[in-house]
């Protein structure tokens, strides 16, 4: 694929993604979800820039940034509400698992794109691309777990030791 088609597609696949992550916020209950799920538009348009950027054959200023430590602040500032919720909404989990989908789709794509690359501009960006989509599937991953057994994903993430009697 050419780099100019690799950025089209890219465009439209981060356009589609916004799309869905505006709509999830709108769509969620529950404010783990709002949260999450507006970091994710606020780095989708983030990358939407800088590949508009590379289309308009701009210098482009490549921000890179770890998903990972927004979202842990937001686990930490929530967590005695989570644990309040015991189970999630139908359409909670459907959207985390569409946009698994997504961020899974996303990584493949950029990190395909980073290999064919030239190396460059172009090519740091979708090797940025690639692991931001990665953490955010990482992270979605995650809250499918708390979703799906809030009790589990605790003992899990906070090391939980289960002692007998």
């Amino acid at each position: 694929m050419s780099l100019n088609r690799a950025v089209e597609t890219a465009i439209k696949m981060e356009t589609d993604a916004m799309k869905f992550y505006r709509d999830a916020v709108k769509k969620t209950s529950h404010p783990l979800g709002k949260k999450l799920f507006q970091g994710f538009v606020t780095d989708e348009v983030r990358h939407l820039k800088m590949l508009q950027q590379i289309m308009d054959n701009m210098d482009i200023e490549i921000t890179n940034i770890d998903p990972k430590e927004t979202i842990k602040t937001i686990f930490t500032e929530l967590k005695d509400e989570m644990m309040s919720r015991i189970t999630a909404s139908t359409d909670e989990k459907e959207a985390v698992k569409i946009a698994l989908d997504f961020e899974k789709n996303g990584y493949h794509f950029y990190e395909k794109s980073a290999s064919e690359a030239p190396e460059g501009k172009e090519k740091e960006l979708f090797e940025v691309l690639a692991r931001e989509e990665k953490q955010h599937y990482e992270l979605l991953e995650n809250t499918h777990r708390f979703l799906d057994n809030t009790g589990e994903w605790f003992m899990w993430e906070e090391h939980g030791i289960l002692e007998g009697g």
